[in-house]
């Protein structure tokens, strides 16, 4: 029995000797069979994906998890409060979970399932957990040996479940134009039983939330499908990198695809704590214009990240689409770049002064020197003679209204950039 455990063990440790038709739930049950106990492989946000046989030793917890087919929140509070996701998160060491009597909670132990891209070894995906709770008997005394190996095999399970995208998910990506080349549209309204003719809406949503807070965006594609759905049968979704995209066939009143595309956020907002902005481009002609429409929601999402306005369109946003699209240009160009700006900056630093400040509130307030000076809660003169200072600095006449437009460029571009200002700032 010793000898079959240890050659199981071995085929999980060795991923390539898994065989290719091994599902989760196949995984699940090989990782009982070798290391003792009962096993559950959940998502990042501990959904239940697959699990084990269970017996009459299993607690509480578990029984609610599949039940469920999800952690109960308050012991999900508990294993937070100890720090546990956070060490399933980032390390690949299998963590020991002591048993809580108090909580009817047996002993565990668990073991992130992390997954490094083909492309780039630097980026590991974080894709979720495998935990093996101990019965009535001990644990196999080479159980972590196991869970190590099944947490590779899960890896590759899952990634390649994420990576692998149906017909339908590949036809929805090349309708947002992310496959390149001409879309039938035709052909697609057919594939996907949408409304050939007549405009639609196309809305990018993007999560703002800080990166500790920040939902993953197919879990946000999920919660948007649903919703989208809810508003109209017939929508469909497409999440591609950290944005996600509706399109709703038929719909030719931008107010009301606005109306819906503001309560959503609110309501994302208040009840799941997200941090949403969105584009809407309304109408799109046909479905061979949902590509451009998409290019036209990024590039007012690009352009909006310091507006307050969480929901807009280009047509309310032109000036700041427009005026980023500019920063973008200058700011790929290093000759476009004014070097007297390095000596203001010099001088701010060398000093612990605040000509800079000082300019950029005098700009804003359009040379109102008393206006200025009140948001900077300086006296008048003084700004007067910081604003002299920058003159002879930059030697640039602020009075000019070309010099006055290139020193307010210089400044919106260090803003972006506020380490450097000889950076070129990538595009997208």
């Amino acid at each position: 029995m010793a000898g079959d455990a240890e050659l199981v063990g071995t085929e999980l440790v060795g991923t390539e000797l898994v065989g290719t038709d091994v599902d989760l739930f196949g995984l699940a049950q090989m990782i009982a069979q070798n290391a003792g106990g009962m096993v559950s492989i959940e998502d990042p946000q501990s959904h239940v994906l697959a699990y084990s046989a269970s017996d009459e030793s299993a607690d509480q917890l578990r029984v609610l998890s599949i039940l469920g087919r999800e952690g109960p929140p308050e012991y999900l509070s508990v294993l937070r409060k100890w720090g546990v996701f956070d060490r399933l998160h980032s390390s690949d060491e299998v963590i020991d979970v002591p048993a809580r009597e108090e909580l009817n909670i047996k002993r565990r132990l668990a073991i992130g399932i992390r997954h490094t891209a083909d492309s780039d070894a630097n980026v590991v995906r974080v894709l979720g957990a495998i935990w093996l709770q101990q019965g009535d008997r001990p644990l196999e005394p080479d159980a972590a040996e196991t869970l190590r190996g099944a947490a590779a095999i899960a890896g590759r399970l899952i990634s390649r479940s994420l990576d692998a995208p149906s017909t339908e998910a590949l036809l929805i990506r090349r309708l947002f134009g992310a496959e390149g080349g001409a879309v039938d549209a035709a052909a697609v309204a057919r594939a996907l039983n949408l409304p050939p003719n007549g405009p639609a809406a196309v809305v990018g949503f993007v999560n703002t939330a800080t990166p500790q807070a920040a939902t993953e965006p197919t879990v946000l594609g999920g919660i948007l499908r649903l919703r989208a759905s809810s508003f109209r049968a017939d929508s469909v979704i497409a999440t591609l990198g950290d944005r996600v995209y509706v399109l709703l066939p038929g719909y030719r009143s931008a107010q009301t695809v606005t109306a819906w595309t503001r309560q959503l956020v609110e309501q994302l907002e208040t009840k799941r704590s997200l941090a949403l902005r969105a584009a809407i481009a309304c109408p799109v002609a046909d479905l061979g214009r949902v590509a451009d429409a998409r290019a036209e929601v990024d590039r007012v999402l690009d352009s909006t990240i310091a507006t307050k306005r969480r929901v807009t369109t280009l047509a309310e946003s032109r000036t700041a689409v427009l005026l980023g699209e500019l920063l973008d240009l200058v700011g790929s160009r290093a000759e476009l770049h004014d070097p007297r700006l390095r000596g203001l900056l010099d001088y701010d630093r060398k000093h612990s002064a605040s000509l800079r400040d000082s300019a950029q509130s005098y700009l804003r307030e359009h040379g109102d020197v008393r206006a200025a000076a009140a948001a900077l809660r300086v006296h008048p003169n003084t700004l007067r003679y910081r604003i002299r200072r920058v003159e002879e600095i930059l030697g640039m006449n602020l009075g000019d209204p070309a010099d006055r437009l290139l020193l307010e460029i210089q400044l919106a571009l260090h803003r972006r950039t506020p380490d450097d200002v000889t950076m070129v700032r990538p595009k997208g």
